[in-house]
C-alpha cells in the first residue's frame, strides 16, 4: 500500500528500471537489480562481505561516516550520533535485502530520510568534481558492511 504520491512516483521509477533489467549506472557503481520489495536480495560482488572489514568501514570517519549519525554497539568512538537509529539489533529489524538497499540508496524506501546513498552516483547534486561518477562506498565495502550489520541480532 503506497502511502503517499511522493513514494508512488518513487515506487513507479524504481518498478520502472526493474522492469527494464538491472539498473544501470556510471562505471563504478555495481549492477544490482531491485525487487518488488524494494530490496536487492543478491550481493553486488561475487565476494563474500567481511563483517571485520565492515566494522572497520563503519568506524572510519573518512569512508562512510556511519558513526555520525548511529550508534555501533561495542564501538569505543567518541562522537557516536543519535541522527539514525542504532546499529543494536538491525538484524532483527531489516532482512540482509533490506539492509543492503538502505546501505546502497535508502531514499528508495524513504525519499524524506537525510540518509546519503553510499552506493550511487545518479540524481546527485552539488558533487565536487573529482568525485563525479565515484560512488562513496564501493561494492565490496557495501557487502562487507552488510556482513557486519547482519550479525547484530537483538540479544
Amino acid at each position: 500500500m503506497v502511502k503517499s504520491p511522493r513514494i508512488a512516483a518513487v515506487a513507479f521509477a524504481m518498478a520502472a528500471s526493474v522492469a527494464f533489467g538491472q539498473a544501470s549506472f556510471a562505471d563504478g557503481v555495481a549492477k544490482y537489480q531491485i525487487v518488488d520489495e524494494n530490496t536487492i536480495p543478491k550481493p553486488l560482488t561475487s565476494t563474500p562481505g567481511n563483517a571485520a572489514k565492515g566494522l572497520k568501514t563503519i568506524i572510519n570517519r573518512k569512508k562512510g561516516n556511519c558513526l555520525s549519525c548511529h550508534v555501533a554497539p561495542g564501538v569505543d568512538q567518541p562522537y557516536q550520533g543519535k541522527i539514525g537509529p542504532e546499529f543494536k539489533g538491525v538484524a532483527g529489524r531489516w532482512s540482509e535485502p533490506e539492509i543492503r538497499m538502505i546501505v546502497v540508496n535508502a531514499k528508495v524506501n524513504n525519499p524524506d530520510t537525510i540518509m546519503p546513498g553510499f552506493h550511487r552516483v545518479d540524481d546527485l547534486h552539488r558533487v565536487m568534481k573529482k568525485f563525479k561518477g565515484k560512488p562513496i562506498l564501493s561494492a565490496q565495502e557495501v557487502e562487507d558492511i552488510v556482513a557486519y550489520l547482519i550479525t547484530l541480532k537483538e540479544e
